[in-house]
């Protein structure tokens, strides 16, 4: 039976909407958390904290939140990545070609190529400016059609049911014709108000101009970039939120990675140290030691959340059998026997459970076994803390596409089971 909603649909679109890089993200999320009491805190500082309060600190394109109430309780933990598939610029990015002025891209993560051709694309990220001797970070966002990159014409295809796409040559954008040709970070510089001489770095990529909408005969679906995990992070979000009103045997965290797309090894990515060194300065802040900071990992526990696949209704044999997965039916628990996913029968039943306390129904995925099966921050984030973890998510279609497909109703029963999962009425012992 299809779950019904009490979140609108439109506001996990104008999230996605107004997040177009991992940066943009989590200053979204950030805004969110200070509208709510939650104040951010530098890493490169002592932390004297009260016994009770509401904090977040960020590295790059990840944040971490937490509320802290003084008690030696155990972390329940929600998990998501920030970033996702996507083309980005090159250092050099100019070009050109045939007489084309052309800007050199390259794909980030398991971008599925196809999916950006002759689509209208802007331009988002983060560059860092010469301000004196010190170095300063500035978003930056062009939501117009600056870029395209342009199907070959099946005229002069080999093989008139489509071109193989190598991405070195193929997926550079074109973005003028004729006259003299512009640096394209001049372009973007001047556009943001910054002399183009100051600019030093820059991580930028690009994005779908199509608004996010609610599509479908009953408007039940939400068809819109970069659902692959936007989604949980809005969901998480609000779980969030929604768990810290109503606290439970355990302190809730929130925790948003970047690089995930990627293997997840940097500096802020699953693989690094920010959500083990968080944790066990939370403890420290309350006067704990090495000991209790192990004790509380001992009984915590993460939701790994990330998208899980719907059946394709034009492909189901690409599908295990006996896990199909339905989209607006509940939130989905993923298990892989090779530990791609990290749900183990104690995680399994924490968000069983969570899902029985939200009312919302728990569907079960399994991969094909003769298929590769992808890859989450679940195992990563429990080798690095030990905690007991569970990967989770909500169905969708299209996954790594620019433009992915997901329920509506989907969206509130994700979000009631992570904010069951949160706040949990006893603490999971070990």
């Amino acid at each position: 039976m299809p779950v019904s909603t009490t979140a609108t649909p439109p506001g996990l679109c104008a999230f996605v909407d107004a997040s177009p890089s991992p940066f943009h993200v989590v200053r979204t999320v950030a805004d969110e958390l200070t509208a709510n009491g939650f104040r951010e805190l530098s890493e490169s500082r002592a932390w004297e904290l009260p016994a009770a309060g509401r904090y977040f600190v960020v590295r790059g394109g990840s944040l971490i939140a937490w509320v802290e109430t003084g008690a030696a309780q155990p972390f329940r933990v929600v998990g998501a990545h920030t970033d996702s598939p996507n083309l980005r610029v090159k250092q050099h990015p100019d070009l050109t070609s045939a007489g084309w002025q052309l800007v050199g891209l390259e794909p980030y993560g398991g971008a599925w190529l196809n999916s950006w051709l002759d689509r209208d694309l802007g331009i988002s990220g983060r560059i860092t400016v010469r301000a004196g001797n010190a170095l300063a970070e500035k978003l930056i966002r062009v939501d117009e059609p600056l870029l395209r990159v342009p199907q070959l014409a099946i005229h002069l295809s080999e093989d008139r049911r489509g071109v193989s796409l190598d991405p070195q040559r193929h997926v550079n954008a074109v973005w003028g014709v004729g006259g003299e040709p512009r640096p394209f970070l001049d372009y973007l510089a001047e556009h943001a108000g910054i002399d183009p001489e100051a600019v030093l770095g820059w991580e930028l990529m690009t994005h779908d101009l199509t608004p996010s909408a609610p599509v479908g005969r009953d408007l039940d679906l939400i068809s819109a970039p970069r659902l692959d995990n936007q989604a949980t992070c809005y969901a998480g979000l609000h779980a969030f939120l929604a768990a810290v009103a109503e606290p439970g045997a355990a302190t809730p965290v929130l925790v948003m990675f970047d690089h995930e797309e990627v293997g997840s090894q940097s500096d802020r990515g699953a693989q690094s140290d920010l959500l083990p060194s968080i944790l066990e300065r939370i403890v420290l802040a309350r006067g704990g030691g090495r000991s209790e900071y192990l004790a509380a990992l001992a009984g915590s526990v993460l939701a790994s959340g990330d998208m899980a696949h719907a059946t394709h209704p034009n492909y189901p044999e690409r599908h295990e059998p006996a896990h199909r997965i339905e989209i607006n039916a509940g939130p989905v628990l993923k298990v892989n026997q090779n530990l791609r996913y990290a749900t183990d029968a104690v995680g399994a039943g924490a968000f069983a459970l969570a899902c029985a306390q939200a009312e919302v129904p728990l569907q079960r995925y399994v991969h094909r076994a003769d298929l590769p099966c992808g890859s989450t921050i679940g195992p990563m984030s429990a080798a690095r803390t030990g905690m007991t973890t569970v990967d989770v998510g909500a169905p969708q279609l299209a996954m790594h596409s620019a433009r992915e497909l997901m329920g509506a109703h989907d969206v509130a029963a994700y979000s009631a089971a992570l904010a069951a999962f949160l706040a949990p009425a006893e603490p999971t012992a070990r």
